[in-house]
């Protein structure tokens, strides 16, 4: 009992920090506002907001549960010879999610491009001016290490 109240309290933390990990860097980069801005909608960025958070927790939810999340084989059972239109309309599902999810991640990739920029501003202002080039490989390096521990103990094929 203990056991399982220590593993829920500590899968919501991880949970909980990895979800303020990608806000974050969305609130960060200014994604969300610039968006609002580049479409002339910034009287409804608290929904744009809101919408982040909500597809996060979602995608969050779906990616947990993923057992009990499979609508294509509720689908099946309980409308039995509709395979040609539920592949129909998981292939324009596809198409969709695709094209915002790829737009989404160009927006993002510049945004953080555009942040980069701020590096050599913040060095200067912060007198770091030695060792950069040294941060900057052991960041490489560790994301390295990570890499090869993950697939070296097969972390991937225990996940699921």
């Amino acid at each position: 009992m203990v056991r399982s109240v220590f593993l829920i309290l500590t899968g919501v933390s991880y949970g909980l920090l990895a979800a303020a990990g990608v806000f974050t860097v969305l609130v960060a980069v200014g994604l969300v506002p610039r968006f609002a801005g580049k479409t002339h909608t910034a009287k409804h960025v608290m929904l744009y907001e809101e919408m982040v958070i909500f597809g996060t927790l979602t995608g969050c939810v779906l990616s947990v549960f993923s057992r009990y999340c499979q609508f294509g084989a509720w689908w099946e059972r309980h409308f039995p010879g509709y395979e040609r239109l539920l592949h129909g309309i998981g292939g324009v599902w596809q198409a969709v999610f695709g094209l915002f999810a790829g737009m989404f991640i160009g927006c993002l990739a510049l945004a953080i491009a555009e942040m980069l920029d701020s590096i050599p501003i913040l060095t200067r202002r912060i007198s770091f001016r030695h060792g950069l080039g040294l941060a900057i490989i052991s960041m490489a390096a560790g994301k390295i290490c990570g890499s090869i521990l993950y697939f070296w103990t097969e972390l991937h094929r225990t996940a699921a």
